[in-house]
C-alpha cells in the first residue's frame, strides 16, 4: 500500500512537470515589397511594435492580434497607407486541445500570424 502511494505521488509530480505550451516565436518574418517595383520607406506599427523599414526587405514583425499598420513611400515620393491583417496559427488548436487551452498563447498574441510575403500596392 506504501509504495502504491509513493508511485502515485512520484507520477503526479512527473506529470505536472512536463507541463507546457506551444508557443512560437515572438516575431514573424514577413517580407515587403512594393508593387511598383520601387524601393523606399515604411513605418509598421501594431499594439506591441513600432518600427521603420527600408522597403524591399524581410521585417521581423511583432505577433499581435491587431493588423500591421504601414505608412510607406516610395523612393519616386508615391505614398501607401494600409493594413496587413494577422490570422490565427494551428498551433493554438493543438494547445488548446492537448495542453492548457491556449491561455498561454492568447495572451501573448503567439497564437497569431502575419502573411510571409506581402505585396504593398502602389498606385501607378
Amino acid at each position: 500500500m506504501f509504495y502504491k502511494a509513493i508511485f502515485i505521488a512520484l507520477a503526479s509530480s512527473c506529470s505536472l512537470a512536463g507541463c507546457a505550451t506551444l508557443t512560437n516565436d515572438e516575431n514573424v518574418p514577413v517580407a515587403l515589397s512594393f508593387s511598383t517595383g520601387d524601393s523606399g520607406a515604411c513605418a509598421l506599427s501594431n499594439k506591441r511594435q513600432s518600427q521603420k523599414v527600408s522597403i524591399p526587405t524581410v521585417a521581423q514583425v511583432r505577433r499581435s492580434d491587431d493588423a500591421l499598420q504601414y505608412n510607406c513611400k516610395t523612393a519616386h515620393g508615391k505614398e501607401a497607407v494600409g493594413a496587413i491583417p494577422s490570422t490565427m496559427g494551428g498551433k493554438i488548436v493543438a494547445s488548446a486541445v492537448f495542453l492548457d487551452f491556449g491561455i498561454v498563447d492568447s495572451i501573448t498574441d503567439k497564437h497569431r500570424e502575419y502573411p510571409a510575403s506581402y505585396v504593398i500596392p502602389v498606385e501607378k
